[in-house]
């Protein structure tokens, strides 16, 4: 799959420097539906639930295809 979100830095929210480790040791459902979705908010099933956070699961993403590879369906932990 083309991953644009590595080139797209603007879906990366100002200021936050730093994410927990352990949301970047597995594929987990909503990982695995923003990757399939290729980070499309639009097509987001959290975005429909109108949450006051900016989204970090473009950061997410990178960083469990750099930790972990692809997803595959026996990593998917949720």
């Amino acid at each position: 799959m083309d991953r644009i979100v590595s080139e797209n830095v603007d879906l990366y929210s100002p200021g936050v420097q730093e994410m927990s480790d352990s949301i970047t040791q597995n594929w987990t459902e909503q990982a695995l539906e923003c990757y399939y979705i290729n980070c499309d908010c639009k097509k987001c099933s959290i975005s429909r639930g109108n949450y006051s956070f900016i989204c970090q699961m473009p950061k997410v993403i990178d960083m469990l295809l750099q930790t972990v590879g692809e997803p595959e369906e026996s990593r998917k932990t949720a």
